[in-house]
Order: structure tokens, then sequence, then C-alpha cells
């Protein structure tokens, strides 16, 4: 990966809610992305529960576009929430699908997590959840610095802007750290 290049991000958002703080999230993400980095946000909606039965047969569309998603991406970006102490079984699920072989394609791909919740951990269960699932499909997750966004409620408007400032910088951090990450990463790959 040259400097020059601009680094490609895959955005996964393990929320469906229209209304979703980590979607919410994952749009200041975008807003706060340094120059010549894109971000591509994946639809996970369509992806059916995972069932071995129905892979044996052949990936479903909507599972054949995110494993190519992802394949393409120079790095991803999980929005992560956290649903009874854990990331959400839409998240898991599309990581489920999307991890069978043959040709795993998150193997080797830089990421970063970020994540919004009602309580005051901000998400911090299930982005170690998370994080345990990338180690053992061979992601390279960023470590520093961490974005949990606790009281999740009082933190965005009405329109689903983020609101709060401190919460923003980490948040643009995060993007710079990523591009950095990515470009370090890729450079080995």
């Amino acid at each position: 990966m040259s400097e020059a290049r601009g680094i490609s991000v895959l955005g996964i958002c393990g929320s469906l809610r229209k209304g979703s703080y980590n979607m919410a999230a994952l749009r200041t993400a975008i807003e706060q992305k340094p120059a010549g980095m894109t971000v591509t946000v994946a639809d996970i909606s369509q992806i059916p529960l995972y069932n071995e039965d129905v892979r044996a047969q052949g990936f479903p569309p909507a599972v054949e576009t995110l494993r190519r998603q992802i394949a393409e991406a120079d790095a991803l970006l999980f929005a992560c929430p956290e649903y009874n102490y854990s990331m959400s079984g839409v998240l898991k699920n599309a990581i489920d699908w999307a991890s069978r072989p043959p040709d795993q394609p998150f193997a080797g791909k830089p990421c970063a997590i970020l994540g919004a919740a009602a309580g005051m951990a901000g998400s911090a269960r299930a982005q170690g959840d998370l994080r345990r699932s990338m180690v053992f499909l061979d992601m390279h997750p960023l470590n520093k610095p961490e974005v949990l966004i606790g009281q999740a409620q009082t933190k965005f408007d009405e329109q689903g802007k983020l609101t709060d400032e401190a919460a923003r910088g980490f948040i643009r951090d995060m993007m710079a750290a990523l591009d950095r990450w990515a470009r370090q990463v890729g450079k080995k790959a």
C-alpha cells in the first residue's frame, strides 16, 4: 500500500434500528475521517440467520456482497451495540456468515471498533466479545483510542447528531489512528 493512496474502510453497524445510536456514531466517524479516506457502510439487514444447510448450497447474495466488500476494503470499522452484555445477534450473525470458508475475508484486516450504549460502560463488554472474535479470525484490531459512548441517549440529539464533544474528539482520533494502522499493517500484508 503506497503512502499516496487513500485508505478504503468498510463500516459495519451491528444495529438495524432506524434511530440507532451506533449508526449515528458511525456517521460521525465518516464526518471525522481524515482526508483521503473513504468509508462505505455495509448493509447487513438482508443477511439470513446462519444455517449450515443453506451455506452448503452457496452463500446468499447479501453474504456474497458483504464478503466481497470485506475483501476489497483496506480496513474495517465496527459500530458495536451492546445487548445483554455482548455484541448484538445481528452483528455476530453477519460475522459468522462472512467468516465461513473458503477464503475467509477477515484475515489480516486492520480494524477499529466504536460503540454506543445506554449504560455507563458504553458497549465495553460487547467490544470485548467482538475483539475475541477478531483475534480468532486473524483481524488486527486497533487498541487505542477506545470509543465507548456511555449513556448514549443523552449524547445524541433528535436528528442523530452526536453532541458530546469529548466523544467526537475520540472518534476523530480513532479515525486518524485507523488510517495510520491500516497503512502500517497494509505494508506488511
